[in-house]
């Protein structure tokens, strides 16, 4: 078997393997082909806007809020703070040297002047009301109320019209 082995080694080494190579004009010639039968070039052109360059991102303080007491502060987004009693009306505006923490740092230290709503997906994007006694809780209440949903902070968009109802048929005299 050795034998065989090394007679077939000697053949592979005394005998090379010779292959095709492609020439210049072959790959012209393939690019040329590609180039014209590249189906992006059929596609029409879009008239659409470009959602990229729709709803740039504004800073993220034009899109808070700030609380602030005892020096530290947080951003909640805007529209989220349901109720602001007069007493803390001044807490909603930074102090100097004041360090900014997340929200959940926030509230734990000062849970004895701020109250948290906890609400649905849908009452956020303003589909469905909050219930009526329950708002009219909050605006009684003595404290700072914020929105929350799932334990965050969350904007509570105003309330959608419902779908006008108004009938095709016309208006007989």
């Amino acid at each position: 078997m050795v034998a065989l082995t090394a007679m077939s080694a000697r053949a592979t080494a005394e005998q090379p393997v010779m292959r095709d190579a492609v020439t210049e004009e072959q790959l012209v010639l393939a690019q040329r082909m590609a180039r014209q039968l590249d189906p992006m070039k059929q596609l029409p052109v879009t008239q659409a806007v470009d959602p990229a360059t729709l709803n740039h991102p504004q800073d993220l303080l034009s899109q808070s809020d700030l609380l602030c007491f005892d020096g530290i502060a947080t951003l909640v987004p805007k529209h989220a703070i349901l109720h602001i009693p007069e007493a803390y009306a001044q807490r909603l505006k930074i102090t100097p040297a004041a360090h900014i923490v997340g929200w959940a740092d926030f509230f734990a230290a000062n849970r004895g002047w701020i109250t948290t709503v906890e609400i649905s997906r849908v009452q956020a994007e303003g589909k469905e009301l909050i219930a009526e006694d329950s708002r009219k809780l909050l605006a009684k209440s003595h404290n700072l109320v914020v929105a929350t949903y799932q334990g965050g902070p969350i904007s509570l968009l105003a309330p959608q019209a419902p779908p006008s109802t108004k009938s095709t048929e016309p208006i007989k005299p």
